[in-house]
């Protein structure tokens, strides 16, 4: 059974340095390689008890180069989710800018040989025609409420009760006002930011199954963590 949720957000993107926008799968600049590399060691400053045994992460070349550093230090596996993939939000599919459709684990594998591709698909893939709020929201929740038991009815269960998912700034807004029930709550998850959720074993009812410890930590990163919010965007 899962018993922590860690949610990290991609390190500093290249675009944000070189200015260059054309690019939506860019990858990590010099400094946000930097930033993987400070989650990935402190990741592995934890107990034993508390390091993630899997990763899952957005295909999106910024999000593997991120979780590439902690893969390698703590040894182990990255499953790709398309699910968890950047949003493509409303305002800017109404100007026609496409989003890129990244590959599958099997392809991407190949520049990322920490990916293990067969013993994990992407449960759905994200619409390209754009999303307002609500619905990548709504995304996040189905994606909760079927990833869950699908981890631990695919995977093993006794070995993988540790989870980091690394995603996006939206994605990691729209998972948290989901653990957190709708609680209105101010989420501006910066560069390698971690948000940590454990299950309450203790609890009969869903609605109430996870805990938050923390929210947006960024205490593990150097430089320019660029904090983010939906309302930075609209």
């Amino acid at each position: 059974m899962i018993q922590t949720l860690y949610i990290a957000r991609h390190g500093f993107r290249s675009s944000w340095t070189n200015g260059d926008r054309s690019d939506r799968n860019d990858s990590l600049s010099e400094l946000g390689l930097k930033q993987a590399q400070d989650l990935a060691t402190y990741l592995a400053s934890l107990a034993e008890d508390k390091k993630p045994t899997a990763i899952f992460s957005s295909p999106f070349h910024r999000c593997l180069q991120t979780s590439q550093f902690t893969s390698i230090a703590l040894d182990v596996p990255i499953y790709v989710d398309h699910w968890i993939s950047e949003w493509y939000s409303d305002l800017t599919a109404s100007k026609a800018i496409k989003q890129p459709e990244p590959p599958s684990a099997d392809i991407l594998r190949v520049d990322f040989p920490e990916i293990d591709a067969d013993a994990w698909s992407s449960l759905w893939y994200p619409p390209s025609t754009g999303e307002n709020v609500s619905q990548i929201t709504e995304r996040m929740s189905t994606f909760l409420s079927r990833f869950i038991p699908k981890v631990e009815s695919t995977l093993s269960p006794a070995k993988h009760e540790r989870i980091l998912l690394v995603t996006h700034a939206a994605p990691v807004i729209a998972l948290v006002r989901n653990l957190l029930h709708g609680t209105e709550s101010r989420v501006k998850p910066g560069c390698c930011s971690i948000s940590e959720f454990e299950r309450n074993l203790n609890s009969e009812s869903e609605e109430s199954g996870w805990v938050p410890i923390r929210i947006g930590d960024c205490a593990h990163v150097s430089g320019d963590i660029r904090e983010w919010g939906f309302e930075d965007y609209y």
